[in-house]
């Protein structure tokens, strides 16, 4: 009848042990199974009446029993806690590394692209040299008209450059090898300033549109980048 109704008092109050006095009374136990003379109960009680918990009324098997589970149950919160901190850290970890992946794949596919650009421009760029031709290849005339000098610039000066190329001369000169500036002194197609510059495309400057259409192409090459850079340029400043 004892041990029931320290049973139904166990019930009754509960098993909360607190943590400060788990120490105390697992050592408690210690001792008893080692053989001290000290009684258990002794320090079950005084650890009752210091923390206000009536351990005494707790058979001692049982109190083992109650501090175990209490620290088990601790310790497999801390796990299950620890657990999920370590899960949402790999997550985090996973959707960063995924964002890095993702901006790598479209800065490559950027570097792709325009790699393949480029290419496709310096296919079009040398099959547009390829098919142009030399001033020296046009037989000398001792005249050109207009739609003759057009020609062979049409097939001099590259094709996705002539139209812009053709828009200078037509402001320049008409299209009039021979148009000179009652003022300056400028000369041919290109209206150069003095014409005598020409002469480093060739010698027969004066009397050839061929060697003016190719002094006026590597000019505009080389000062603007391209008869498209010239004419950029004229059009913002009315000269080239």
């Amino acid at each position: 009848m004892l041990e029931g109704n320290r049973v139904s008092r166990i019930s009754v109050r509960g098993f909360a042990v607190a943590s400060a006095t788990a120490v105390t009374t697992v050592g408690a136990v210690v001792g008893v199974a080692s053989g001290s003379t000290q009684n258990p109960s002794d320090d079950f009680e005084a650890t009752a009446a210091d923390g206000g918990t009536l351990l005494a009324d707790i058979p001692a098997g049982q109190q083992v029993e109650v501090q175990t589970a209490s620290l088990t149950q601790q310790a497999d919160a801390q796990a299950a806690a620890a657990d999920v901190a370590a899960q949402k850290s790999a997550e985090e970890d996973a959707r960063k590394q995924a964002a890095k992946d993702a901006i790598a794949k479209q800065e490559a596919a950027k570097k792709a692209a325009a790699e393949k650009k480029a290419k496709e421009r310096e296919a079009e760029l040398a099959a547009n040299r390829s098919s142009t031709r030399d001033a020296s290849s046009f037989p000398t005339q001792a005249s050109y008209s207009i739609a003759e000098v057009k020609a062979m610039a049409r097939q001099m000066v590259p094709a996705d450059q002539f139209q812009c190329f053709s828009n200078i001369v037509d402001h320049e000169s008409g299209w009039r090898y021979t148009a000179t500036n009652p003022s300056s002194g400028a000369y041919g197609l290109m209206q150069a300033l003095p014409g005598s510059k020409m002469v480093s495309a060739g010698a027969d400057w004066r009397t050839n549109p061929a060697t003016q259409i190719k002094w006026g192409l590597n000019y505009m090459d080389s000062r603007y980048g391209s008869p498209c850079g010239a004419w950029n340029f004229w059009q913002e400043n009315r000269w080239y």
